[in-house]
């Protein structure tokens, strides 16, 4: 199958490759060419372990890093947020494996691949709360405007923190694979997210582990097209590979959104949320 004609220069937001702890398809060479074969003229490197700023700065232009807040970096370590920006990077994840979000749901099937890879617990929300010691990482991100994205906490959690984000001054804010079944999301919970202006990730992944009724293309049902984005989630090597997947993924996005707003999507408005 072919991709839609509108899919080229589009931007991927969470792209997985090696080294890793976690099998992938390959290198940071080798993914970012897999990905400009399907059309994706931006990619963020993501990894689980801690900063892709340094590989992104090596994988040529139009690639981009930033750091995951897991345990492997000391969680809530705003040193770690202010090297990562000063070196070029664009998105801070809060904790995705180290989440005790992640923890509590790690024998759901959508997790199955994570197993074996476990870091010490980082806590964020307390009793309804953001823990104080994240007020020095939201003032770095707000700085540096970078993106805050909320890698695995669920979606209740993630609105207290993107409210307290909001507060300080963090203007990118982004709900990583919002319907993934760990992460519970309630449309309720999306109505107080679309005030806050955060931008939900549509992804690939979500569609490929979730019920057709239950995947990210839904969200195109209930959100404002003017506040999703993409991001793959693909990379991991028990997963299709973007030739295997994409093309007719993109076809499903066209069919839900239309031509004009899936192109908006993948392109323009993604691409804004990271750098413009």
């Amino acid at each position: 199958m072919r991709a839609p004609d509108w899919a080229v220069d589009m931007t991927d937001l969470h792209v997985h490759a090696s080294p890793s702890l976690l099998p992938r398809h390959g290198t940071d060479p080798e993914t970012v060419a897999a990905e400009r074969a399907q059309g994706f003229g931006t990619v963020v490197l993501k990894a689980h372990e801690g900063s892709t700023v340094e590989r992104a700065a090596l994988a040529g232009e139009g690639v981009y890093g930033g750091i995951v807040l897991n345990r492997a970096v000391g969680g809530a370590n705003p040193d770690a947020v202010e090297v990562a920006a000063r070196l070029g990077g664009r998105m801070v994840w809060l904790p995705t494996v180290s989440s005790r979000n992640h923890k509590a749901a790690a024998a759901a099937p959508e997790l199955v691949v994570h197993r074996g890879f476990e870091l010490g617990l980082v806590e964020v929300v307390e009793d309804g709360r953001m823990r104080p010691e994240w007020y020095d990482v939201l003032d770095s991100v707000a700085r540096h405007d970078l993106v805050l994205a909320s890698g695995h906490l669920s979606v209740e959690e993630t609105v207290v923190v993107f409210a307290e984000a909001s507060r300080r001054g963090v203007r990118r804010l982004l709900v990583n694979h919002p319907m993934m079944a760990f992460l519970h999301w309630a449309d309720p919970l999306g109505a107080v997210l679309a005030e806050l202006g955060a931008h939900l990730e549509l992804g690939i992944l979500p569609d490929l582990l979730g019920a057709p009724d239950e995947g990210s293309l839904r969200l195109v049902d209930v959100y404002p097209h003017s506040l999703l984005v993409f991001g793959g989630d693909l990379g991991h090597a028990e997963h299709p590979a973007p030739a295997d997947i994409v093309p007719q993924w993109m076809r499903s996005l066209e069919e839900r959104a239309g031509a004009k707003d899936a192109a908006a999507i993948t392109t323009r408005t993604t691409r804004q949320l990271l750098l413009e």
